[in-house]
C-alpha cells in the first residue's frame, strides 16, 4: 500500500485537480482569457458524508483537506485505503474520494494561478525581472526608492520582496501591472496607494508591494494548513472558497477581498482578471509541467542550529518565516548569556548549519543555505537564517558542513528585542510550517505549536522544552541528549 502510494507521488503537478463540474470552466480554468465565461456553477448541497471526487493537488495534506471539505481524517483514510495513517504531502494528480460536508456560500471554482507560480519556485529559475521591466513602457521601469541604506529600481525592489516572502515575481508583476498600470501606463494611477491597501504612511509603490506580498502569504497559507476557510471582504460578505481551490487561487481570492467588493472583485478572480493579466504577459502558467511539492515530502535529518556541546534557551516557537502572520515556519534560539537584549554573542556561541548545504544567499536580510548544493534557492530544501551578525557571517558561496559556524547571533536584520537566531525552512520556494505533516525536526527534538505566534514547544522522548523569551530554565535545550 505504501509503495503504490508513493508511485504515484511521479504524477506531474501540472494537472489541476479539481473540481468535478470541467464543462463550463475548463477553458477558463486554463487560463484561456480568449474564451467568453459563461456564468460559473454552484455547488449541489451535498448529503452529509457523501462521496465526492478529488484529485489531489500539489502540498495537500490530510488534515487541510479534512478542514475545507468540513470532514475528518479518519472519514478521508477509511474512503482511500490505498493512503498511509501517516503520509504527508498527497501525491499530485492522486484521485481521491473524500466525505463532504455542505457548507453554504462556497465561492468560485475557477482555478487562477498554480501553486508554482505564486511561489518564488522552480517555474522561476532563469527569468530576469530587470529584462524584462526594461522591455516595457510602463511607470515601473523608471520607478526608484531608497531601501536598506541604498537606492534600488523598480525591479530591483521587486526582486526584493520577491525573495524576502517567496513569492513569484511574475505574479507581483501581474499583481502591480492589474491594479497599477505599472508595465504599461506613464505614470502610477493618481491615488498614491497603488494597490489599494491601507496602512497609514505605506502609501508609496514598493511599500503596498510589501503590504500585498504579506497578505498574500496569509491566504496562501492559510489554505496551505486549513486555518484559513472563510474571510470577509470590506462589506463584511462572507467568502468561503470552494473546498476543491489551490493555494495560489484563495490567496489571491483573499487579497482581493482586502480591496474590492461586489463585481470588482468577482472581475479581479476570474476570467478576465488577474489571470488574464498574468497570461497576457507570462503565458499560460498551467502549461509549464513542473514537480512542485510531490508526494510523500520529508524532511531531511536536521541538527540544532548551535554547537551540540552547548546548552542554547528556545526563545521563539512556530512564528512567522518573513513579515507577519502566516506562514508559521520559524523558530528562534538564542545562546547563554548573562544579559538580557541585544548584546554581542560570545565567541564560542556561534550559530552553526543545521546540515551540510552552499550558501546562496548572505546580507542583513538573512542567510540562505541550500542543501542540495545547486546553487538556487528556488529549487529543492533551503534553511533560512535571520538575525546573523554582520561580522563573521558566513560568505555567499561558503560550502559549508553540518556544525561548521555560519554566523553569530544578533539582533540584525528586522525585528528583534533580544540576541538570537532565527531559522525557517523552504522546499522549492515554499516556506514549509514548523507544527504541520512534515514537522519541523532538530536533533531528535519536534516543534508543536503554541497557542498563538512565538508560544509552542519542542519534544523529545519524555522531555518537553517550552519556548519563551525569558530564557528561563523550561527553554534551555541542548543537543547533547541522547
Amino acid at each position: 500500500m505504501i509503495a503504490l502510494f508513493a508511485l504515484t507521488s511521479c504524477t506531474s503537478s501540472s494537472q489541476q485537480g479539481n473540481a468535478p463540474i470541467p464543462s463550463e470552466i475548463e477553458a477558463g480554468q486554463q487560463g484561456d482569457s480568449s474564451a467568453i465565461p459563461t456564468p460559473l456553477p454552484t455547488r449541489p448541497s451535498y448529503k452529509p458524508g457523501e462521496l465526492v471526487d478529488y484529485t489531489a493537488q500539489d502540498g495537500d495534506t490530510l488534515p487541510a483537506l479534512a478542514k475545507r471539505f468540513n470532514t475528518t481524517i479518519d472519514e478521508i483514510l477509511e474512503a482511500n485505503p490505498q493512503i498511509p495513517r501517516n503520509a504527508t504531502t498527497m501525491p499530485p494528480g492522486m484521485p481521491m474520494n473524500i466525505p463532504i460536508y455542505y457548507r453554504a456560500l462556497w465561492g468560485s471554482p475557477f482555478q487562477i494561478i498554480p501553486d508554482h507560480a505564486f511561489v518564488n519556485s522552480p517555474s522561476g529559475t532563469g527569468f530576469s525581472t530587470a529584462a524584462f521591466v526594461a522591455a516595457q513602457s510602463g511607470w515601473l521601469k523608471d520607478y526608484r526608492a531608497y531601501i536598506s541604506g541604498e537606492w534600488k529600481s523598480g525591479a530591483e525592489l521587486v526582486d526584493y520582496v520577491a525573495i524576502n516572502y517567496s513569492i513569484n515575481p511574475r505574479l507581483l508583476l501581474a499583481i502591480l501591472e492589474y491594479q497599477g498600470g505599472a508595465l504599461t501606463q506613464p505614470e502610477p494611477p493618481v491615488s498614491k496607494k497603488v494597490l489599494g491597501l491601507e496602512r497609514l504612511f505605506w502609501d508609496t509603490p514598493y511599500l503596498q508591494l510589501v503590504l500585498a506580498a504579506n497578505v498574500l502569504n496569509n491566504g496562501y497559507y492559510g489554505w496551505r494548513i486549513g486555518s484559513l476557510i472563510e474571510f470577509e471582504d470590506g462589506e463584511s460578505i462572507i467568502i468561503r472558497p470552494d473546498p476543491w481551490q489551490n493555494a495560489g487561487s484563495v490567496a489571491l481570492q483573499y487579497y482581493y477581498s482586502r480591496m474590492f467588493t461586489g463585481d470588482e472583485y468577482n472581475h479581479a478572480v476570474g476570467f478576465n482578471g488577474l489571470a488574464h493579466t498574468y497570461e497576457t504577459f507570462f503565458g499560460n502558467p498551467w502549461d509549464e509541467e513542473i514537480t512542485f511539492i510531490p508526494g510523500s515530502l520529508q524532511q531531511p535529518e536536521l541538527l540544532l542550529p548551535f554547537p551540540s556541546d552547548q546548552t542554547w534557551s528556545f526563545t521563539g516557537g512556530p512564528h512567522t518565516g518573513w513579515g507577519t502572520g502566516e506562514p508559521f515556519s520559524a523558530l528562534d534560539f538564542a545562546p547563554p548569556s548573562e544579559q538580557s537584549g541585544c548584546v554581542p554573542a560570545n565567541p564560542e556561541n556561534y550559530a552553526t548549519a543545521v546540515a551540510d548545504g552552499l550558501v546562496v544567499r548572505s546580507s542583513i536580510d538573512g542567510v540562505a543555505l541550500d542543501l542540495d548544493r545547486d546553487g538556487n534557492e528556488r529549487t529543492g530544501w533551503v534553511i533560512y537564517y535571520l538575525h546573523l551578525a554582520t561580522n563573521q557571517r558566513a560568505p555567499l558561496g561558503s560550502d559549508l558542513k553540518a556544525g561548521d559556524i555560519i554566523g553569530y547571533p544578533s539582533c540584525e536584520g528586522g525585528r528583534s528585542t533580544g540576541t538570537h537566531v532565527h531559522v525557517a525552512r523552504k522546499y522549492n520556494g515554499e516556506w514549509i510550517v514548523a507544527d504541520s505533516a512534515i514537522p519541523f525536526v532538530l536533533s531528535g527534538w519536534t516543534v508543536h505549536n503554541g497557542g498563538s505566534a512565538y508560544l509552542g514547544t519542542l519534544t523529545k522522548g519524555g522531555l518537553t522544552v517550552i519556548a519563551c523569551e525569558c530564557g528561563d530554565a523550561y527553554t534551555a535545550i541542548s543537543g547533547n541528549y541522547p
